[in-house]
């Protein structure tokens, strides 16, 4: 007799589409470019992507079906995730504001990146791939590619940031468990690897870097394809799960988000949550408020330059039309790893410029606090990705009291923090900058 209680569950509570906000943006995006300037085609990105996800890439299709098998896999790795309320937040804050969260870290990597890697790594083995090879910065991206790849069968390798390569041992162990191969980037596997360590025997690496040595090796190998934990549409559009579930979940409760709030780095999870809601600010059917939340050492929307840009550090993606501080910048070693990227999503730049979104940067001090005061009213500790929203959050309850506003807060709690501790001891210990 089987003794296993499973949680009711059902496909008709995972969303059958994504949603794709190209057809609804104020502007269209600029087209992607080849350095001599030429206008970058599908068929040009086939030696990176498999095709079904060039095809998303470029699709102006509002929503894109999910296919039923991974619908599936979303309901078996935790989906729909939980909205919960803020209630002890909202009492020690005294605010008459209702602060909602849509919490990803339920997911078994514990963050919202899984939503995006098991979609690649579905279209990827459909095609034939048996290998895939990327990036990650706090190791969130690389355990969720890593756990996709185990899943479907199809090797992974992961270049991870140097600095937090080594601030954050835990993550490289889980992604070493779904027999991944994990890297410090600049390594020595690679041209661009290479070249930065002979510049800098102690690099610590940056995002842009991890991508060209991913690029890199893709190129080299016909049976292997890259994987973009951010920034590109169709990694975006797989993470609108997300506002989607959330959307249904608010309405069962009658609610609908006076304010949107989310961590940015390249853009993943702040789309992943706002952009279903921001289609009906575009529409004119709300006048919801979205805060897009930044480390204040890494200030890509409140100072980067809204320009074509490579993605990487060494040149080889094409160029990209986005808010970027340039694709040379090394960010400092902050321990929002998540973060520390150059440039923003096409779309995201998009909605930035035209002031569709607002753009807010924090010190590290400051979202640790406000991490410790969600953790400790709360008891979940957030990822310090996601403490920076959690900031946001705590001002815009603070300002709803002072203004006598009975509003809802709706964020995305995108990733746990249990594997950032070395963070937080360094925070405990006064030695956060």
């Amino acid at each position: 007799m089987d003794y296993i209680i499973r949680a009711p569950q059902s496909l008709d509570m995972i969303p059958s589409t994504w949603y794709n906000i190209l057809p609804d943006l104020p502007e269209r995006i600029p087209p992607m470019k080849t350095p001599n300037g030429e206008t970058v085609k599908p068929g040009m990105l086939e030696p990176l992507f498999a095709r079904e996800l060039i095809r998303q890439e470029f699709s102006m299709e509002r929503y894109i079906s999910i296919p039923s098998k991974l619908r599936r896999l979303y309901m078996e790795l935790g989906r729909p995730t939980p909205l919960l309320r803020a209630r002890n937040l909202e009492e020690y804050l005294d605010t008459p504001a209702i602060i909602l969260y849509k919490y990803e870290g339920v997911t078994p990597t514990g963050s919202h990146k899984v939503n995006t890697a098991i979609a690649q790594a579905y279209y990827s083995r459909l095609e034939g791939v048996k290998r895939l090879v990327t990036e990650t910065g706090a190791g969130q991206w690389g355990s969720a590619l890593s756990l996709a790849g185990a899943l479907m069968g199809i090797r992974i390798r992961v270049y991870m940031v140097r600095v937090s390569y080594y601030q954050k041992p835990y993550r490289r162990i889980i992604m070493e468990l779904y027999r991944a191969e994990v890297y410090p980037s600049p390594s020595n596997l690679t041209n661009t690897g290479r070249m930065f360590l002979k510049k800098n025997p102690d690099h610590p690496g940056s995002l842009g870097i991890a991508i060209s040595e991913a690029i890199e090796d893709a190129l080299s190998d016909q049976d292997t394809k890259y994987a973009l934990g951010s920034v590109l549409n169709h990694v975006l559009l797989h993470q609108t799960i997300i506002g989607l579930e959330a959307k249904k979940q608010l309405d069962e409760l009658g609610l609908y988000p006076d304010i949107v709030i989310g961590c940015v780095g390249g853009g993943s999870n702040f789309a992943g949550l706002t952009y279903t809601f921001i289609h009906d600010k575009l529409k004119g059917s709300s006048n919801t408020r979205f805060i897009a939340v930044e480390p204040l050492s890494i200030p890509t929307m409140t100072k980067g330059i809204y320009r074509y840009d490579y993605g990487d550090s060494a040149g080889l993606t094409p160029l990209i039309k986005m808010y970027t501080l340039g694709h040379n910048y090394i960010p400092p070693p902050i321990h929002a790893g998540g973060l520390r990227y150059h440039g923003l999503a096409p779309s995201l730049s998009i909605l930035l410029k035209n002031r569709i979104i607002e753009a807010k940067p924090y010190s590290q001090v400051d979202i640790f606090s406000a991490a410790q005061l969600f953790a400790k009213t709360e008891g979940i500790i957030p990822a310090p990705e996601s403490a920076h929203a959690v900031k946001a959050v705590v001002e815009e309850a603070i300002k709803a009291k002072e203004n006598g506003r009975e509003i809802v807060i709706l964020f995305n709690l995108s990733g746990h923090g249990l594997l950032d501790l070395a963070g937080y001891d360094e925070y405990l210990k006064n030695n956060i900058k």
